[in-house]
């Protein structure tokens, strides 16, 4: 391999003469061989978007000139379109600052530029009235938040309009209700749809919620939340540079010493993304329990066959998305604990387990946004109802006796059911025989469709 020879404070080492990085990210390659867990993309488009915005500020206080505001930019809009993706070799088990992150880009940033005639320097230009400390925050913050507003929200909007959609087909057909997985009153179908579209839109109310808080930034706070090196108003103009750039309302955290060690905007936004979660592992549960059988299980709905179910029994087709789904929400509900864990270890003025949760909310949103998209065009959007199967269930239950309890009583109509259940009769059949009411008025009075 050809490499040349960089310098930082500690000296010279051999970096990769085919790479744009320099000494302080090849000493994190060579000291963090550690899994293969790289930044994710989302946080290095962050800093890109970040590093523009902070030279773009730095130009208007007199810190950069314009050719170097401008050539950071250029690198930064490069980044960003992916152009240099195999910049940035970094792992996420690093230094707990995300620092050597920081570093990787501001040393990318000045090589580009040096490239194109603008010599610049990683620290005094690229990284000009900011920290670590208060820069890896920042497009933590910034990750997080057009992950969600651009990501995640959209996909689930997506999946809540299918089911919008399958709740308006089906008006008027009733279907047995149940509790406790034991046969309960009758619903509309379109009623336990409805449920489902809320479960995903009460989450998407949620995620709106906690973006007034990531878009809070630290940056302006520098190493310690003081703003020590940095100029009057700065973090203001970095983040109207943003909401330029972004079309996201990013504004500056009022106390900068809460915005560098704490990660509770990132725990209460990775809430909802759990709650989301959640919601959809119950949806799919419900999904593939009535997609059940074909012949031996519930089988009151039918969803669509993607792919052979089995290696060994032909003709076996299984809910697959639906297993998908389970398994994302058993990933991100995982990440959920990881990012709590991490969040309360802020000590003193710095939290230090940046990098793992980043790594942790992006493979959440990116799931979740993924398995929105995928569930709804691979299984919602062919979801049918087998509409016998569900009548005959109807008309089968015990549970419609339930509307008999205001002519006979609680106690009478549950013994109505007992007896139908043991003697393995209708409820109708079993009303008769005790001589509760007749055959007319058992026909007038129980009529699943006023039930609903």
């Amino acid at each position: 391999m050809n490499t040349r020879i960089e310098h930082d404070t500690m000296g010279e080492i051999a970096v990769p003469a085919d790479h744009h990085w320099g000494a302080q990210t090849q000493r994190s390659v060579e000291n963090f061989r550690i899994g293969g867990e790289h930044q994710p993309r989302e946080i290095i488009t962050a800093f890109a978007y970040l590093k523009e915005a902070c030279a773009l500020a730095n130009r208007q206080v007199g810190k950069l000139t314009e050719a170097q505001a401008q050539a950071i930019a250029a690198a930064c809009r490069e980044i960003r379109a992916g152009k240099w993706d195999s910049e940035f070799p970094l792992v996420v088990w690093q230094t707990g600052s995300g620092t050597q992150t920081n570093m990787n880009v501001n040393e990318v940033i000045a090589h580009l530029a040096a490239e194109r005639g603008v010599p610049l320097h990683p620290n005094d230009h690229v990284n000009a009235s900011q920290s670590s400390n208060d820069t890896f925050p920042s497009a933590l913050h910034i990750a997080a938040a057009i992950s969600v507003a651009n990501g995640v929200l959209p996909a689930a909007e997506r999946l809540e309009g299918a089911f919008a959609k399958l709740e308006a087909a089906y008006p008027d057909l009733i279907r047995i209700g149940r509790t406790h997985l034991q046969d309960a009153t009758p619903l509309r179908f379109a009623q336990e749809v409805s449920g489902w579209r809320e479960l995903i839109a009460a989450p998407c109310r949620m995620l709106r919620l906690a973006l007034t808080e990531l878009t809070k930034l630290a940056i302006g706070g520098t190493a310690v939340g003081t703003g020590l090196n940095a100029p009057r108003g700065y973090d203001e103009m970095v983040c109207a540079q943003l909401r330029e750039m972004t079309g996201l309302d990013f504004r500056p955290d009022g106390n900068k010493f809460h915005a560098l060690t704490s990660k509770d905007a990132l725990v209460f936004a990775h809430g909802a993304l759990k709650a989301l979660a959640a919601n959809l592992m119950k949806i799919a549960n419900d999904i593939r329990w009535e997609a059940s059988g074909p012949r031996c299980g519930m089988g009151e709905l039918h969803i669509p066959e993607n792919e052979p179910g089995s290696s060994i029994m032909p003709g076996k087709v299984n809910p697959t998305q639906c297993e998908a789904v389970t398994m994302v929400a058993v990933q991100v509900m995982g990440n959920d604990a990881a990012i709590g864990m991490a969040a309360s270890q802020g000590n003193f003025q710095l939290n230090v387990f940046l990098p793992v949760s980043a790594y942790n909310f992006q493979q959440s949103a990116r799931l979740l946004a993924d398995v929105c998209d995928s569930f709804r065009t691979n299984c919602v959007e062919g979801i049918t109802p087998n509409a016998e199967r569900m009548g005959y269930n109807l008309n089968n239950s015990l549970m419609l006796v339930t509307c008999l309890t205001p002519k006979i009583g609680y106690e009478a109509a549950a013994k109505c059911a007992k007896k139908a259940l043991a003697d393995g009769t209708t409820l109708k059949e079993a009303v008769l025989a005790l001589g509760l009411l007749t055959a007319e008025e058992f026909d007038e009075t129980v009529r699943p469709e006023k039930m609903v």
